[in-house]
């Protein structure tokens, strides 16, 4: 009988949970309408790419937000319908210019936001279609939203982490740690049998199948899940 693989391993220990304290806030845009609001601290987060903004609502409740580029403590926001193309206002894509690029956008209205949340990242507003909105995201994709969901208008802060190197694995180690990832990272095929399904044999290659089912129970899950197709995609002859 094999052991255990790496994912069930990790599911059962505590020590692989990430602490608490890497985790201030959460990013996500408050509920709220018709509001200002107040820059009272930004926030350094290990487990985002960005920092993130503290602020205090005109009824005294309190908030962390994805912090554009530009914004500084002391600067107030509108969260409302209608607001200046300033960083850190928050509004409905409906209400936003075409080309204004926007950052934390939501994909269904009131969710939070879930495009454009990297340090650095942005979408831009590209074309009002009634009750759609279409987006191009940073990958530059097209998708079409709903009108009525919400974006921050600026460029998400923290653009630049990538260009310096990590030049230790220490480096890697912490910003890994950071975010519960586990580093280094071992390929399946490169182990033993009793390490991995994809284990073992004369040479590094996935011998039999390499999908499972969704309802595969952990551990077993490796490889391609639930694929819609697999192989060479092969054109028909006319």
């Amino acid at each position: 009988m094999g052991k255990r693989t790496r994912s069930q391993r990790r599911g059962s220990s505590p020590k692989n949970r990430v602490a608490s304290h890497r985790f201030p806030a959460a990013n996500s845009l408050p509920r709220v309408s018709e509001q200002m609001a107040e820059v009272v601290d930004l926030v350094h987060s290990p487990a985002h790419t960005a920092p993130l903004a503290k602020i205090r609502f005109e009824d005294g409740s309190v908030a962390h937000m994805g912090a554009p580029d530009g914004i500084s403590v002391g600067q107030k926001l509108a969260f409302s319908e209608k607001v200046s193309l300033r960083p850190g206002n928050v509004t409905m894509l409906n209400k936003i210019p075409e080309g204004t690029p926007v950052c934390n956008v939501e994909a269904r209205p009131g969710d939070g936001g879930k495009f454009a949340r990297s340090g650095g990242n942005s979408a831009f507003v590209d074309t009002r279609m009634g009750d759609k909105v279409r987006v191009r995201l940073p990958s530059g994709r097209l998708k079409d939203l709903p009108s009525s969901c919400r974006a921050t208008i600026g460029v998400l802060a923290g653009h630049g982490r990538t260009e310096k190197p990590i030049m230790k694995a220490g480096a890697a180690h912490k910003r890994a740690k950071a975010r519960g990832k586990l580093y280094p990272t071992v390929s399946g095929v490169a182990m033993n049998p009793v390490d991995h399904p994809h284990g073992g044999g004369n040479h590094q290659a996935v011998h039999g199948p390499n999908s499972v089912p969704r309802t595969a129970p952990p551990g077993q899950k490796v490889g391609h899940i639930a694929p819609s197709r697999t192989g060479r995609g092969r054109s028909k002859k006319e």
